[in-house]
This record gives C-alpha cells, structure tokens and sequence, in this order.
C-alpha cells in the first residue's frame, strides 16, 4: 500500500491541479447550467470512470503507445475532437430547452454518462497527464502496481468531485434563478455547443506531446 505521506503529498498535487479552471470544469459547469445538479454530477461521474480507464491503460503499458508511436496519439486526438464536434452540432440544433421546468425532453442521464466518458477516454492528453504524473508516486515494493495506480486515480477523483461538487452546486443555484426563461435556456444549448466546439478545435490543433 502507498504510505499515507505519499498520498498527502499527491493529492496536494491533485488539488492544485482541479482548482486550475479546465475543460472538463467548463463542461460540467456548463451541463448543469443547461440540465441541472443530476446532469452535472453524472456528467462528472462520467469523466471520473474515463480517469479509472486511464489509469488502467497507464499500469499495463498501453499508454506508452502514445510516446513510441506517435501516429496512434494524432489517431485518438482526431477522434476525439471529431466526436467533441459532432456533440457541438447536437446541441446548436437541438431544439430542446432543459432549463423549462417539466423538462420532458432533456438529455437522459446516462446519455450524459457516456458522453462524459467517451470525451474523457478519447483525450489523449489525459493519457499523457496519468503517464507522466502517477508512476512518480507510484512504490514498486509497496505492492502491485495496478492496485496502487486506481487508488492513486481514486485520489484524484475525490478531489475532483470536492472542487467540481462545488461548481455544480454553484452553477446549479445559478440556474434555479432563471428556470423558465426559454430564451436564457435556448442560449444556454448555444453555451454548450460552443463549449464542446471549443474542446473539439484544442484538441484538433494543439498537438503537443
């Protein structure tokens, strides 16, 4: 088992890490303006088990393909940001509105699971980040590694759900204050299209490894 100062000291660095305003705090924030506290939290959820996939990937090797082979790296980046492209122009043609209060046509839930999910599996970067970051910490004579590799990714996730626990509420109190409006809710679909538009072109452009 990873000593109990390791796991201080990594979950410090994990802290830092999630109060750095990201991608995914944008898009959780952004979800549970359009859909609500549940949306934001699954959304997250979905994002956290990506990181578990990660981390799995990272303790069998898998993820040093992206540094030998770098054509299989740009190969995961385009599918990604096309993916993230094709979730962009679903919400600018939805014609939907989540924010009304019967919400009869809002995304399901596990919908916006696998949406979390996929978006986080198909980053590379995340890849990379669990590579470089994890085997740092990681105590060869403390058992296997697989084992502490999850619970370094567990780590990280509690400390993502306590920063980004706090945007979803914060942003779910925002939206309790204009449930209703449909012209706020049509315009929130557009801040979501817009944010994985966003997401789509840095992944497709910035390619650094």
């Amino acid at each position: 088992m990873i000593e109990l100062s390791v796991l201080a000291l990594f979950a410090g660095a994990c802290l830092a890490l999630n109060l750095t305003p990201g991608p995914d705090m944008l898009l959780i924030a952004s979800r549970s303006l359009s859909q609500g506290r549940a949306s934001g939290f699954v959304s997250l959820a979905g994002i956290q088990a990506g990181t578990y996939c990660h981390a799995l990937a990272a303790a069998l090797g898998l993820s040093q393909l992206f540094v030998s082979v770098p054509v299989a790296y740009d190969v995961v980046r385009l599918a990604g940001a096309a993916y993230l492209a094709f979730l962009a122009w679903k919400a600018f043609t939805s014609t939907t509105t989540p924010l009304s209060v019967a919400a009869p046509n809002a995304l399901p839930l596990g919908q916006i699971f696998k949406q979390g999910l996929v978006t986080n599996i198909l980053n590379p970067k995340m890849a990379l980040f669990v590579l470089a970051l994890f085997p740092q910490f990681i105590q060869p004579d403390k058992g296997s590694i697989v084992t502490q590799m999850l619970v370094l990714a567990t780590v990280l996730n509690l400390t993502g759900l306590l920063v980004n626990g706090s945007v979803i509420l914060l942003a779910t109190k925002l939206r309790s204050r204009i449930t209703g409006n449909l012209n706020v809710a049509k315009r929130l679909n557009q801040l979501l299209g817009m944010v994985f538009l966003g997401l789509a072109c840095r992944l497709a452009l910035v390619s650094g490894r």
